[in-house]
């Protein structure tokens, strides 16, 4: 009996240190899995971002090339408003 005790007790840490190393894994899956998905929301952010800084910059090329284009067609009916009117 006193044998079976002495087993008993000797087995207690190891059964301890099972569960323990257990929670370890499970604990190092989780931050392992929190890391990948912040890392992902990261990337998926930025490249949102970089989209819409994209999509800002067309617009305001299209803007500009379209105002200088309006200002290029003024100037130019001027220009031949301005001849007409000399040659008459």
């Amino acid at each position: 009996m006193k044998k079976l005790l002495v087993t008993l007790m000797l087995s207690l840490p190891v059964v301890g240190f099972a569960q323990t190393a257990d929670k370890m894994a499970d604990d190092t899956k989780a931050a392992a899995d929190k890391a990948a998905s912040d890392t992902k929301a990261t990337a998926d952010k930025m490249g949102s971002d970089t989209k819409a800084a994209a999509d800002k910059a067309a617009s305001d090329a299209s803007s500009t090339a379209h105002k200088t284009t309006k200002k290029a067609k003024k100037s130019a009916h001027k220009a031949a408003s301005s001849a007409s009117d000399a040659t008459k």
